[in-house]
């Protein structure tokens, strides 16, 4: 029989076969990630993502997609970018940030959600309530600003003379900033230790601020958990060496970057917590089900190279409390 007969004889199943095995593989899923900075600003944060992806059994360009959308510190684009991210579509959306939690929740209300903040959610309005966030987002938090700024001020105290004015620079334009502001106030109070506060609400407010610092003879410097610090981290760190002032910041960010210490939660573990949801999803749990997670990981870290420049000396029961000396 001749192949064109025996073609004719099974009525083009023979052709149809392999369109019908193609159609039953499984999609490739896609998950966007979307945040404010730059990809060169945020290599440490994609990579701890990655890991993420892969505890939750899944490798980039293996057997997930992943179409990453990078604001450059342009707010006012993160529109835009989730809308090519609904549209494409995508079947998670990772939001980096707090702009870019609020721009990815205005875009979807069925897409689901996974954000890395370091804001309390429930505060800003974002979900219902930790344990039970409801409709299609949930994520990581750091809740750590207000929680660790005692903390912060002990170890800053530790390398200065009693009685030093120590300042605070916050951010009073969003509600956690506020709230930091307060937390602050309320431990000057309880300490009996003199703290001036000053405030930044924009990036044209940081020159003046530390200007303000030298007419009060701060001697050193406790920065807010405030995303508008943290996309400026490398100014601050310029200001605060240029100022002579030891300053202590909330992430290992400002630290690598030439800052003095810092303490609170790592940033880059809540991105692998936050891959690691975006995985559960896309094996068909559902955002509203997963309570928002909580940092499990905190870290101390000392620069001394800075802390040498400065002429501050650490004391050794300082440095064995550091989980990362960077020399």
């Amino acid at each position: 029989m001749r192949r064109r007969e025996f073609i004719g004889l099974l009525g083009g199943a023979a052709v149809s076969w392999p369109l019908a095995a193609r159609t039953q593989q499984p999609a490739t899923p896609t998950i966007g990630f979307l945040r404010n900075t730059s990809l060169s600003d945020s290599t440490e944060l994609v990579a701890a993502f990655r890991q993420g992806l892969k505890e939750a059994g899944y490798i980039e360009n293996q057997n997930v997609a992943v179409e990453y959308r990078w604001a450059n510190n342009q707010n006012d684009l993160l529109a835009d970018l989730v809308s090519e991210l609904v549209h494409r579509p995508v079947a998670v959306i990772l939001a980096g940030g707090n702009p870019a939690a609020f721009a990815a929740k205005a875009a979807t209300q069925t897409i689901p959600i996974v954000f890395s903040i370091g804001n309390d959610p429930v505060r800003l309005g974002l979900v219902a309530s930790l344990n039970h966030p409801g409709g299609n987002i949930t994520g990581v938090t750091f809740l750590s600003t207000t929680t660790f700024l005692s903390k912060r001020l002990e170890l800053l105290s530790d390398l200065l003379p009693a009685g030093a004015v120590i300042a605070f620079l916050g951010n009073p334009n969003t509600p956690n900033g506020l709230a930091e502001i307060h937390a602050m106030e309320s431990l000057a109070k309880s300490n009996g230790r003199q703290i001036a506060i000053l405030n930044a609400g924009s990036e044209r407010d940081l020159e003046p601020a530390f200007t303000k610092l030298a007419q009060l003879d701060a001697r050193a410097l406790i920065i807010a958990g405030d995303a508008l610090f943290f996309s400026h981290r490398n100014q601050l760190v310029t200001l605060a060496t240029r100022y002579a002032l030891p300053t202590s910041y909330q992430l290992r960010e400002y630290v690598v970057a030439g800052g003095l210490m810092s303490y609170g939660a790592s940033i880059a573990d809540t991105y692998r917590q936050a891959a690691v949801y975006a995985g559960r999803i896309l094996k068909g749990e559902k955002a509203a089900d997963l309570p928002i997670m909580q940092p499990t990981k905190y870290e101390f870290v000392l620069n001394l190279k800075t802390a040498k420049a400065l002429g501050v000396t650490v004391p050794p029961t300082l440095l064995a409390l550091a989980d990362e000396v960077i020399e």
